[in-house]
């Protein structure tokens, strides 16, 4: 069987998702009695592992990291009673595509860092490349499926007027989806490299720290603590928690140790050292069943305050001490008294 024909790539400026199309083999209308596939396969310059589409398909739109060379391939399968039944390959046929990179490596923005809060809006940062020039102005651009074309962003933050982050809301329908970003930059009489990157919302994702957190004792000198999902619009059902304990062991600092990590609201710990103060600290991220990895929130901390069992010995026994002390006081001076 022939290869497909006329392989290309093409740009609709969607920040990294090409189009690939290809035609059929020209020989196709002579295999009526068989079924005719493509082996799709694509990746960029660099990478080891091509990604793999089988289709009946004659065009497909895939992301690429555009700092780099896209690379895809196609051929074609056919099987059926005009092949015994047997899988028939063709030859592959090769095409790239290549955005001209402009400017030099290290003008590009350095140090690009994005964490999404509370799943409600995403905060990216960067800085100025090594070789940008003062009044450097930068812009980021975005898109994901559901766009028409990338937006600008519309919120920059800014350091002595110069664009080094952007605030981004209202991107719940880019979640579990690729975000495409580009930070771009311009300056009189100098080039600079624009910076290419895909995104996943859910892995970036940062809470805020659980709230309601208490700490209490049980009768049999137990701590139980218990605490609410923050707030936002983090899913509950997505939030892992881990607990950490420390306990004061007079003039030793104490030393947080991990108790537990799970997505239970509430703990019961036994406290090893029947330490006079315990203190209890609670912090969440997403977990596992929602995406690969994550943030942690910052630490929520109680503390609970236990007296030791000599102190409340010794809380018994000075009453008593004094109560002995009084009486024998008394008596010595009613024994005076009677001598005289």
């Amino acid at each position: 069987v022939a290869p497909p024909q006329d392989l290309h790539i093409t740009d609709p400026g969607l920040l990294g998702s090409l189009d690939i199309e290809w035609k059929p083999p020209p020989n196709l209308q002579t295999f009526n009695e068989c079924t005719v596939k493509y082996k799709f396969e694509y990746r960029n310059a660099g990478d080891r592992d091509w990604k793999v589409i089988f289709t009946r398909k004659l065009k497909f739109r895939v992301g690429f990291d555009l700092s780099r060379t896209a690379e895809v391939k196609v051929q074609t399968l056919l099987e059926g009673r005009c092949t015994d039944d047997v899988e028939v390959q063709s030859d592959w046929i090769y095409a790239t595509f290549q955005v001209p990179l402009q400017g030099k490596q290290e003008s590009e923005v350095q140090n690009f860092h994005c964490i999404y809060h509370d799943w409600e809006y995403l905060k990216c940062t960067w800085q100025p490349g090594l070789l940008a020039p003062h009044g450097v102005h930068y812009g980021l651009y975005y898109w994901y499926e559901g766009l028409d074309h990338a937006a600008q962003c519309d919120d920059y933050i800014q350091d002595h007027g110069i664009n080094i982050g952007c605030m981004l809301q209202n991107l719940s329908q880019a979640e579990y989806k690729d975000l495409s970003i580009c930070v771009n930059g311009s300056a009189a009489a100098t080039l600079l490299r624009p910076l290419y990157i895909t995104l996943r919302l859910h892995n970036l994702a940062k809470p805020s720290p659980p709230k309601q957190l208490v700490v209490s004792m049980s009768a049999s000198e137990e701590l139980h603590a218990a605490w609410s999902p923050p707030g936002g619009e983090t899913p509950p059902q997505c939030l892992e928690y881990e607990v950490q304990l420390a306990e004061d062991q007079g003039e030793a600092k104490a030393a947080w140790a991990s108790v537990s990590t799970q997505m239970e609201t509430a703990l019961t710990i036994s406290r090893a050292n029947q330490s006079r103060i315990s203190c209890v600290r609670v912090r969440g991220r997403t977990n596992i069943f929602c995406a690969d990895h994550g943030f942690w929130s910052e630490w929520t901390q109680e503390c609970f305050s236990v007296s030791r069992k000599e102190d409340k010995q010794l809380f018994i026994l000075i009453p008593v001490i004094l109560s002995l002390s009084s009486s024998l006081i008394i008596f010595m001076l009613i024994s005076q008294c009677k001598k005289r």
